[in-house]
């Protein structure tokens, strides 16, 4: 599903306002497309979520990839775009108003120890917070960042 939105966003990128959308990423990258809009990009992750399901935590990102990435780049923002959908026997369905954006440096960091990830809720309260203090938050909360 996260393949065939960021297909048809590529498709529609003029109805849509967007100059450009490329989606030519490896399966491991952390984000699935770049939205080009006046010249800058957005790094934008498609989840989706089964309205009808409970709003559990879900892994969103490995903490080494976030750290590494958010420290190598510092124009690198990713953008959280989860789609409300619904199952009705064979027929998948848009609910079109579940649509949760957001980034990862404002969620609440909690880290799971077996595979070392940050899980949420797609909807949760944001803690709003510098670069450098969600740096160090993933620092403290993750065992696999070890600085060189």
């Amino acid at each position: 599903m996260e393949q065939v939105i960021t297909q048809q966003t590529k498709y529609n990128a003029k109805k849509l306002g967007v100059d450009e959308v490329n989606f030519d990423f490896p399966d491991t990258s952390l984000h699935d497309c770049e939205i080009i809009v006046n010249g800058k990009s957005y790094f934008v992750n498609v989840k989706i979520h089964n309205v009808e399901g409970k709003e559990n935590k879900n892994d969103i990102a490995s903490v080494e990839k976030l750290y590494f990435q958010y420290s190598a780049n510092q124009n690198y923002s990713l953008i959280y775009a989860c789609f409300g959908i619904k199952f009705e026997n064979v027929k998948i369905s848009f609910i079109r108003d579940y649509l949760e954006i957001f980034s990862p440096q404002f969620l609440p960091i909690y880290v799971n120890p077996r595979n070392d990830k940050i899980q949420a809720t797609y909807r949760h309260e944001k803690i709003y917070r510098t670069r450098n203090e969600f740096l160090e938050k993933l620092k403290e909360k993750s065992k696999s960042i070890i600085l060189k």
